[in-house]
C-alpha cells in the first residue's frame, strides 16, 4: 500500500481530480465525504455540535445545516477552532481506519483532504499532489459555478493555508488553469508515470 495526499484550496477542482483518480484505479479517502457521515443526525459530532451551537444549525428535516455553519465558523477564529476540536479527533480515527483497511494490498491510497497543508502528517503521507489555481480564479469558480459571495468565497479561502504553503509540500502539481480536458490528461499521465501500483 502507498499513501499519497492530495490537497488544494476551496474551488481548485480537487474533487475532479480525486474523481479521476478512482476512476483508475486508486482507493480514493475522502475526507469531506467523511465528515459529512460523521455529521448525519444521531451521530456524535452532529450531536457535539448541535449542543455547541443549537438548533440553528439544524435544518428543518432534522440534518445539519451547512451554510448556517459556514456562516458561524468562517468569520470567527475561535468558533471554527471550536469546530475542529470537534470533528477532527473523530475525523482522523476514521480516516486512519480506512486508510489501514487497504494495508495489506498494493493499492495507491489517495487520501483528498483540503486541509492536509495545515496539519502534521497522521497518517502516512509519503507525497503530497497540489491541484493548483490562483486564488482570484477559485474566487470566480466559486461565485460561477457553486454560488458562492464574493466575499464568502475570499473568507473560506483565507481559512486555508496559503498557494505558496500548500505548493511548497507539493512532490507533484497539477495546473487547474485550463479546460477539463487538460486536467484529466495530467492526472492520466501523473497516474501512469507515478502512482499506479507497479
Amino acid at each position: 500500500m502507498r499513501v499519497v495526499g492530495l490537497t488544494g484550496g476551496i474551488g481548485s477542482g480537487k474533487s475532479t481530480v480525486s474523481s479521476r483518480l478512482g476512476e483508475l484505479g486508486a482507493v480514493v479517502v475522502d475526507a469531506d465525504a467523511v465528515v459529512r457521515e460523521l455529521q448525519e443526525p444521531g451521530m456524535p459530532v452532529f450531536d457535539a455540535m448541535v449542543d455547541k451551537w443549537g438548533s440553528s444549525i439544524v435544518q428543518s428535516d432534522g440534518r445539519l445545516d451547512r451554510a448556517a455553519v459556514a456562516g458561524i465558523v468562517f468569520s470567527d477564529p475561535d468558533e471554527l477552532r471550536a469546530l475542529e476540536a470537534i470533528v477532527h479527533p473523530v475525523l482522523q480515527t476514521e480516516i486512519k481506519a480506512r486508510i489501514a483497511a487497504q494495508s495489506d494490498t498494493e493499492k495507491t491510497v489517495i487520501l483528498d483532504m483540503a486541509l492536509l497543508a495545515e496539519k502534521n502528517n497522521p497518517y502516512g503521507v509519503t507525497e503530497i499532489i497540489v491541484v493548483d489555481l490562483a486564488p482570484a480564479e477559485q474566487v470566480d469558480r466559486l461565485v460561477r459555478y457553486r454560488n458562492f459571495s464574493t466575499d464568502d468565497a475570499e473568507k473560506r479561502i483565507a481559512a486555508q493555508a496559503t498557494r505558496e504553503d500548500r505548493l511548497a509540500l507539493a512532490d507533484f502539481v497539477i495546473d487547474n488553469s485550463g479546460t477539463l480536458a487538460q486536467l484529466h490528461e495530467q492526472v492520466d499521465d501523473l497516474w501512469a508515470t507515478e502512482l499506479a501500483p507497479r
